[in-house]
């Protein structure tokens, strides 16, 4: 059975900086493309970010960029987002997410495993 705990979220002022991590296990995690999302009140899950199995591709929404960092630790079993000069806007569930495949993308159908998410809210 696969499993992937997310956590480091919370409440923080904008402008600051958190950092989420997710744990795998049952899975042979480092050939499996990894992807967090986030879900607003009211709006539909989006795609953040996708690292492959690897480390070596990324992929980002574009409003993020240059904020956010995702990144891997294959020797840990652990994906990582590091998530730097919040906006209020930014507020919502963080859901990391482990692909089928080699590279997950942006996609949500092609990512067969979910965490249970993590609350992440940025205030004004």
């Amino acid at each position: 059975q696969v499993q992937l705990v997310e956590s480091g979220g919370g409440l923080v002022q904008a402008g600051g900086s958190l950092r989420l991590s997710c744990a795998v296990s049952g899975r042979t995690f480092r050939t499996t493309g990894m992807g967090w999302f986030r879900q607003a009140p009211g709006k539909e899950r989006e795609f953040v970010a996708a690292i492959s199995w690897d480390g070596l591709s990324t992929s980002y929404r574009d409003s993020v960029k240059g904020r956010y960092t995702i990144s891997r630790d294959n020797a840990k079993n652990t994906v990582y987002l590091q998530m730097n000069n919040l906006k209020p806007e930014d507020t919502a569930v963080y859901y990391c997410a482990a692909s089928r495949e080699y590279i997950g993308g942006n996609s949500q159908g092609r990512y067969g495993y979910w965490g249970q998410g993590t609350q992440v809210s940025v205030s004004s």
